[in-house]
Order: structure tokens, then C-alpha cells, then sequence
């Protein structure tokens, strides 16, 4: 029986209960007008003259008749967080977060659609992962239609680099970055003009499509099919703009977008990291490789990053060809012949993540730092070879960068540079090309028999699959990067990395994003 006039909170017997009421707890300090109201079943209201808080260790209730259902409260003081600022208990406000175990943990905070899915959208097909295993497809090898920008030289001394004489990594504020999608880029516009093929695409679309089996995170596509031909795109502010970082990893990260380690700040961080690194390996004394034609998305008098444009058709079959615009970002003169390179850089953000210590591990057991890699961040890497093999480069250099310090993620140190051969190191990840190819076909084949109009492939963002949906011919031509923070949660950046904005098209807008990821 219940003891006369004290107030209690119903529940039902499908309901979970932790705590009944803390006894233990000291009011002192308490504060009436913040205590939380739920209203969810089981919880007290905010009139309750008893003010509690769930226990994370939620249990089912068993028989409301048998007493080890339920059990005392004790004085031991909670169980400490493991991750982030958010799971840390707020003295002012007395309100804990419901406990998950580590795999739904990751799901609440990573686990997101790329894209608001619209209920006006109609969704065609569903393709599991396990159906993409079994695809292939060989094609010859392409050829160069046209190749545009300057690259500059690599400085072979930073393949000397060790963790014992790091280098500080450098910041380009002034060179420009460009991302530009499939149909905003001039030269593919007029190739199609031209009739030169019938898909068109970038090595960065291709290669989210190639490496689709090993993507955790969501993702999307932008699919237009015009008249009998068909462009892949990716939206303003996508995702394919930045880097995932532990994304494979069976380690959960903050959930709070804010945190310096939250998946959204590490890809912004990574993404920073991968530009800057590109531009200082250079030699940089003005000596330069040219192309056919200047960069299409530079103007005049503009300050350009170290980028060649190789625009190459494959063919898919008789009456079918496939045009991508590939990049490579640097040169190497090898036995009197010019190599091509891609510039690529790792970063490590705190080595109780990973469980390895770059600074201790890298120059004595490097084949387990990038096996460790390899395991975090798989989609990454596979995505960074089949780019580098799609753009034909003789070489792919991998850059170690590192926080100058655990919690600094805005100053990096470069520890180490290792060059591979993109094929020679796709069999080494088990990559394999026709598996790529016959992933891109069966996409191409699937979108050409759809009518005239806009579509968009997205990345389940909780299971291995991808879904096809028909869209209004206007989706996404007013998307936004980012949705603005509230006023007070804005803050204004360091005055010395304050920087005038950079025309549509460039990435310089990464640092930006970075400052703003500051807390």
C-alpha cells in the first residue's frame, strides 16, 4: 500500500523506470524554476515537490509484485561519461540524457540522411550494398580529351620527414580552391554540346559510387537526365566537399555538432588540413608545368592552387561513353619523364581514438599506424586511390598530419609522407577495379531508363543501401552550406584568420567553416 498524500507518477507495465526518486540528492542549491519536465511517462512534472532524475541504466519492468524489479538508490556517484562535453552532468540543470549502448549511441549522433528526404519525393528503387559485391565490369583505358591548369613541382624533402624533426603545417589563405560540380563546369558543358559522350561526371561522384560497399555515412547524388544524356552532380554545400574522418571506426564520436571532435568538425578539419597540405609539399619557385588551357574556374589575376584538370572519356559500351573531369595536384620529374602525383593527408586528432600514438609509432611500426587507418577510415582512403587511378597518376603521396596538441585543432604538425602506387595499393586494400566499374555501369544502366527529369541517389543512413528518388525539377537550387546559428550562439573569429569571402566556386570557405567550429 502507498503511504497517505505523497504524490507519485503513474506508469504503465510496458514502461522502463531507472530511479524512482534520489533521496540521496542534496536540494541546496537547487533551483525550482529549472527543474526538467519531461512528460514522458514514468517522469515527474515540474510541480512534483519531489525533483529527480532518470538513472542511466534504464532496465524493463518485470512483475510489479516481484520486489527485485525494483531496487534502492544508493549514494555511489554516477558512473563518469566515457565522451564529450555533453554527457557531463549540468549542476544547474538537472537533467541527464537517456544511456545507450555504443552502437545506438553512434546512430543518434552520425547516423543522419545527407539530405532532408521531402514527402513530395517519390522514391523509384532501393539497391542493398550485397547486390554492388558481385558487380563487373572491365573497360579499356581511357583517353585525354583535354587537360587544363598548372601544376607545380613536389619537394622530395618532405619525404624525409619523421615525427623527430616535424614540420609546422602551413596555411594558404590566399590560393584558391575550387569544388565546382558537374554541370557548372564550362568545359563539360561544352563537351556535351559537342556530343563527346552521354554521362558526364566528376572523379570525386565516380569515386563515391565506386567505393559505395565500404560508405558508412550518408551521402547523395544529384542525377539529371537531359534528353538522351546524363549528368551526376552533387548539391551546394555537399558533403563530397569535405572528408570523413572515422568513419569506419567502431568507435563512437561527440555527438554535439559543436565539439572539436564531432564527425561534422573533424571532415571540416580534415578537409583544411588536406588543402593546406597539398600547397606546401610544393616546391613553390614559381617553376610550373602548363596545360592545354588555364584552370576554367580561375579569373584573371587569381591566386590558383597547384591542380591539373584531365578530362577523360571511358567507354561504357558501343554507344556509350563516359566523361569525368579528374584531378591530380602535383608533378615529379622521374628519369627525365613527368609523373603525375595526388596529394592526400591523414590526420590524427587524439590517439584515444585510434589507440595509436603517431609521434611514437610511426617512424618504428608505420605498418601498423596505417593498417590501424586502414580500419578507421576505409571509404576514405579506397575513395582517395580509385580518384588517383581514375586520374591515372603514377603516384599517390599520403601525408601524416597531427594536432599540435590534442585539443588545438587548428594548428597541425606534418609527421611523415609515404608515396604508393594507386594500383600496387589498391590491391593492398582490396579494391578491385572491375568491382568499381561494374558499380558505375549498373548505376548508369539503371538512371538511362528513367524519363527526362531530376533524381537523387542517397546513402541509406543506417543501413547498407542506397535509394533512388524522383524530385521536382527545382530541388535543391536554393540549398544553403550551412543553416545559420542562432545569434548568441554565434562567435566571431580570431581577427588574424579573418579573411574577405572568396567568389562562388573556391573552398576557402573550409577555414571558415573551421573558425566557425572553434569553441
Amino acid at each position: 500500500t502507498l503511504p497517505l498524500h505523497v504524490p507519485f507518477a503513474p506508469f504503465s507495465r510496458s514502461e522502463k523506470l531507472g530511479r524512482i526518486a534520489d533521496f540521496t540528492r542534496s536540494f541546496a542549491n537547487a533551483n525550482p524554476s529549472n527543474r526538467p519536465s519531461s512528460g514522458k511517462p514514468g517522469a515527474a512534472s515540474s510541480e512534483s515537490p519531489f525533483d529527480f532524475s532518470l538513472d542511466l541504466d534504464t532496465f524493463p519492468l518485470a512483475n510489479p509484485e516481484d520486489d527485485s524489479s525494483f531496487r534502492l538508490v544508493d549514494a555511489k556517484p554516477p558512473t563518469r561519461p566515457k565522451f564529450g562535453p555533453k554527457w557531463r552532468f549540468n549542476q544547474h540543470r538537472p537533467q541527464l540524457p537517456q544511456r545507450r549502448d555504443e552502437e545506438q549511441r553512434r546512430e543518434a549522433a552520425i547516423f543522419k540522411s545527407s539530405v532532408d528526404i521531402q514527402p513530395e519525393w517519390n522514391m523509384l528503387d532501393q539497391i542493398p550494398f550485397s547486390t554492388f559485391s558481385k558487380l563487373s565490369f572491365s573497360v579499356p583505358e581511357p583517353e585525354d580529351l583535354l587537360l587544363c591548369g598548372a601544376l607545380e613541382y613536389y619537394d622530395r624533402s618532405f619525404d624525409r620527414i619523421t615525427p623527430k624533426n616535424e614540420r609546422r603545417l602551413e596555411r594558404f589563405k590566399n590560393r584558391n580552391f575550387f569544388k565546382v560540380t558537374t554541370t557548372d563546369d564550362p568545359v563539360i558543358r561544352r563537351l556535351a554540346n559537342e556530343d563527346k559522350a552521354t554521362v558526364f561526371a566528376t572523379d570525386t561522384i565516380l569515386a563515391t559510387l565506386m567505393c559505395a560497399p565500404r560508405s558508412v555515412y550518408s551521402w547523395d547524388i544529384v542525377i539529371q537526365r537531359v534528353g538522351n544524356k546524363l549528368f551526376f552532380d552533387k548539391r551546394d554545400g555537399s558533403q563530397l566537399d569535405l572528408l570523413s574522418v572515422h568513419e569506419t571506426s567502431q568507435e563512437p564520436l561527440p555527438e554535439a555538432k559543436d565539439d572539436i571532435n564531432s564527425a561534422y568538425s573533424l571532415s571540416v578539419e580534415a578537409a583544411y588540413i588536406n588543402q593546406n597540405f597539398s600547397q606546401q609539399v610544393l616546391v613553390r619557385d614559381g617553376n610550373k608545368v602548363s596545360f592545354d588551357e588555364p584552370n576554367p574556374f580561375a579569373n584573371e589575376g587569381d591566386e590558383v592552387a597547384s591542380v591539373a584538370y584531365r578530362y577523360r572519356r571511358w567507354k561504357l559500351d558501343n554507344d556509350m561513353y563516359l566523361i569525368a573531369r579528374c584531378e591530380v595536384q602535383s608533378v615529379v620529374e622521374v628519369n627525365n619523364q613527368k609523373s603525375f602525383l595526388t596529394l592526400n593527408a591523414l590526420n590524427e586528432f587524439d590517439p584515444k581514438y585510434s589507440g595509436v600514438d603517431w609521434r611514437q609509432k610511426l617512424e618504428t611500426q608505420r605498418g601498423a599506424v596505417l593498417a590501424t587507418e586502414l580500419k578507421n577510415n576505409a571509404n576514405k582512403l579506397a575513395k582517395w586511390t580509385a580518384q588517383s587511378i581514375l586520374a591515372s597518376a603514377d603516384l599517390m603521396k599520403l601525408g601524416y598530419v597531427s594536432r599540435v596538441h590534442p585539443r588545438d585543432h587548428f594548428n597541425h604538425v606534418i609527421l611523415g609522407v609515404v608515396g604508393y602506387k594507386p594500383r600496387d595499393f589498391a590491391a593492398q586494400i582490396n579494391l578491385n577495379t572491375a568491382n568499381m566499374w561494374g558499380i558505375v555501369k549498373s548505376i548508369v544502366d539503371l538512371c538511362m531508363k528513367l524519363n527526362e527529369g531530376k533524381y537523387v541517389l542517397v546513402k541509406d543512413p543506417s543501413k547498407p543501401q542506397v535509394r533512388i528518388y524522383e524530385v521536382p525539377a527545382d530541388a535543391f537550387e536554393n540549398d544553403y552550406v550551412e543553416e545559420p546559428l542562432p545569434e548568441e550562439e554565434q562567435v566571431q573569429p580570431p581577427a588574424e584568420d579573418t579573411e574577405a569571402g572568396e567568389p562562388n566556386g573556391t573552398t576557402n570557405d573550409v577555414e571558415a567553416k573551421e573558425t566557425e567550429t572553434q569553441t
